[in-house]
C-alpha cells in the first residue's frame, strides 16, 4: 500500500508528520463533543432521565416541540387583558391613548378632593360615579387602555359594584340621609349590639 492510498503523507512530503491545522482543529472539536457527551451520560441516571424526573439536555429539543395543556415552566410574556389596547392610535400622545383610564382616575381624585373640603356626601358620590363610569367605558369601548385590568366581565362587576355600593353608601350616610332602607338599619342594630 502506497503513503498516497493510506492516506499519510509520504516521508518526503511536506507536513510528514505534522498535522495541518486544520485537522487539529477537526481532531480537538471531535474529542470535546466525545468529553461533553461523557459528562452529559454521567450526569443522568441508567434510565435517562435527570433527577427528580427532569428532562436531559438531548430530550429538550422534542420537549420544547410538543404541545402541552400545561403552563410552561419558563413564562416569556404576559397576556395583555382583554380590551387593554390603546384607546387612541399609537400615534397620538400617551394622555390621549389613555382617556379612559385617565377619565376616571381624575373623577376619583375630584372626589377626594372634595372629601377633604369637607363635602363627605358629595365627595363620596362623585368617586364611586366615577368608578360607575368606568364600568360604562369598559362595556362600550372595545380598547380602554390600562383601565382593562381583568377580562371584561371581571371589570365590570368589579367597576359596578365596588361604584354602585360607594354611591348607595353616601347617599345613606348619617346625619340626614338622602336615603333610607329600613332593613339595613334592623341588620345593623343586629351586628353592632
Amino acid at each position: 500500500m502506497t503513503a498516497e492510498a493510506s492516506g499519510e503523507p509520504a516521508a518526503g512530503t511536506p507536513g510528514a508528520g505534522h498535522e495541518t491545522a486544520d485537522q487539529k482543529t477537526a481532531d480537538q472539536k471531535t474529542a470535546d463533543q466525545k468529553a461533553a457527551d461523557q459528562e452529559t451520560a454521567d450526569q443522568a441516571p441508567a434510565g435517562g432521565r435527570a433527577p427528580a424526573g427532569k428532562p436531559t439536555v438531548g430530550e429538550l429539543p422534542g420537549l420544547l416541540l410538543r404541545k402541552s395543556r400545561r403552563f410552561p415552566l419558563i413564562t416569556r410574556d404576559t397576556a395583555r387583558p382583554q380590551g387593554g389596547g390603546r384607546a387612541a392610535p399609537g400615534s397620538a400622545p400617551a394622555t390621549a391613548r389613555q382617556w379612559p383610564f385617565l377619565a376616571v382616575v381624575g373623577g376619583v381624585a375630584l372626589g377626594l378632593l372634595i372629601v377633604a373640603l369637607d363635602g363627605f356626601r358629595l365627595g363620596t358620590a362623585l368617586i364611586g360615579l366615577s368608578l360607575l363610569a368606568g364600568a360604562a367605558l369598559r362595556w362600550a369601548l372595545p380598547e380602554v387602555g390600562m383601565l382593562a385590568v381583568r377580562s371584561r366581565f371581571t371589570d365590570l362587576l368589579t367597576y359596578g359594584g365596588l361604584g354602585a355600593v360607594i354611591v348607595l353608601l353616601s347617599l345613606m350616610v348619617q346625619p340626614d340621609p338622602w336615603i333610607k332602607l329600613p332593613f339595613l338599619q334592623d341588620v345593623v342594630h343586629f351586628t353592632v349590639r
